[in-house]
């Protein structure tokens, strides 16, 4: 059953994106999401490794670019820094539990200004977009390794975005890019549905 989950999630996005409109892709792809990390069984163990540093494994992404959907992998007290991702995104938890402490930047030179805090556990799904919750940090709030799955409306690991320093608020542009060089084969294990 793992490989069948993640190609009708993959299948699923794709209907839901062709359709357009990113209001559809975080309502209803949450929807899905929230199905796919339900149970941890479907994600292949070469992309649930930990690093000394976080890990954004690629999982997924559209041939067009109109989304990608990765895994993220954290270590024990592993973070990002403060950033953005200039596309919509859908972040569900698999295993572990994660903290997203949003952030709004001030007047140039000053620290930016953290705000809503969330918590997230197995099966429960959070929603970033450019209009309400672009800019934040996130962490591990495991004792244990902490997986997440993230569906972004673009090919996340190729988008020019920006981190901040939390002293002055400074932008740094950055690609983020992927851990990994291959990808799950989503065809092994059973016929084509």
């Amino acid at each position: 059953m793992g490989t069948i989950r993640l190609r009708r999630f993959i299948q699923d996005m794709t209907r839901l994106v062709e359709a357009g409109g990113a209001e559809a892709c975080l309502s209803q792809g949450a929807s899905l999401l929230r199905q796919l990390v339900a149970t941890a069984d479907w994600l292949p163990p070469a992309f649930a490794e930990a690093g000394p540093r976080y890990r954004q494994y690629l999982l997924h992404c559209d041939p067009f670019e109109r989304f990608s959907l990765v895994s993220f992998v954290w270590g024990k007290g592993q973070r990002t820094p403060i950033h953005d991702h200039g596309v919509w995104g859908l972040v569900g938890q698999l295993r572990g539990a994660e903290v997203s402490t949003e952030y709004r930047l001030g007047p140039a030179g000053t620290p930016p200004r953290p705000g809503r805090r969330d918590s997230l556990r197995p099966g429960e799904v959070a929603t970033v977009s450019q209009a309400t919750y672009d800019i934040h940090t996130v962490e591990n709030a495991a004792p244990e390794v902490s997986i997440s799955i993230h569906c972004y409306g673009g090919n996340i690991g190729a988008i020019r975005r920006r981190s901040f320093d939390p002293e002055t608020g400074a932008a740094q542009a950055f690609v983020s890019g992927y851990a990994n060089d291959t990808l799950p084969n989503i065809w092994a294990g059973s016929p084509a549905a």
